[in-house]
């Protein structure tokens, strides 16, 4: 697929769900090289849905997802392997494996994805740990860390490979204001300082006010993209009903 240098996304009349029932269609959207997108939209409206065929844990009934030039839905065998280091995901529970310290859950995709020596990817491991700003041992268990303290553990497993995209789903689900406010000033600085594209599913109107460039707005009912845009502008300037209640956050 030919495309701008800029699009590192492209989804392309994306039609998901399960078994038989059709939560999304007709899904087209591109996301810009290093910018902050979010994907929104009530509850039921396939947000997560979306989120977990772009990155290959679904098969989607129809259409296309492009990563990097690379169809996601066809890859397989190497190229699929490259095509999944080519991202990291911060997952909403902050998904750590509660039998392994915080330096062994960041080090996984170096397991994985590298043959580095053990001490360069504990060096590795523990760089994007200090990056996080998680400055606690990284021999305790994840049991032991505040929810905040798990989420940035999970971040930094994200980026411990160097991924140029990163997908957060929920990332301030859990936290109070003032923790998920910190964890919005480090994304825009992944963003901003390093370069990463990053794509987040979430409801949290002040963290999408703060950080994101630019939205796309699900709705159940029509299992579609109702709005697309910045998200100040279409608080401001939407005449759809729905839209303009979303930002808003009015009742309909």
């Amino acid at each position: 697929m030919s495309a701008s240098p800029d699009i590192v996304i492209s989804v392309r009349n994306l039609a998901a769900g399960y078994a038989d029932d059709m939560v999304l269609q007709n899904i087209n959207f591109e996301v810009r090289r290093g910018e902050i997108f979010a994907i929104l939209g009530t509850s039921g409206s396939g947000k997560s849905t979306l989120l977990k065929n772009m990155i290959g844990l679904y098969t989607p009934f129809s259409g296309e997802v492009w990563i990097e030039g690379r169809n996601m839905v066809t890859a397989e065998g190497g190229e699929r392997l490259r095509l999944l280091r080519s991202f990291g995901v911060l997952y909403q529970s902050g998904a750590l494996f509660g039998s392994m310290t915080v330096l062994e859950n960041v080090r996984l995709p170096l397991d994985a994805f590298t043959r580095l020596p053990e001490p360069a990817k504990d060096l590795v491991a523990l760089s994007k740990l200090r990056l996080v700003d998680l400055n606690t041992s990284p021999a305790r268990m994840p049991a032991e860390l505040s929810g905040g303290m798990q989420k940035r553990a999970a971040l930094a497993r994200a980026i411990v490979a160097d991924p140029g995209i990163l997908f957060l789903d929920e990332p301030s689900t859990g936290l109070d204001p003032i923790t998920s406010a910190g964890l919005d000033a480090m994304f825009k600085e992944l963003s901003r300082g390093f370069g990463i594209t990053l794509v987040m599913v979430t409801h949290e109107l002040p963290s999408i006010y703060a950080i994101a460039d630019r939205v796309i707005l699900l709705d159940a009912g029509r299992k579609t993209i109702v709005a697309e845009g910045n998200p100040h502008y279409l608080r401001d300037h939407a005449t759809d009903p729905l839209v303009r209640h979303f930002f808003r956050r009015e009742a309909m």
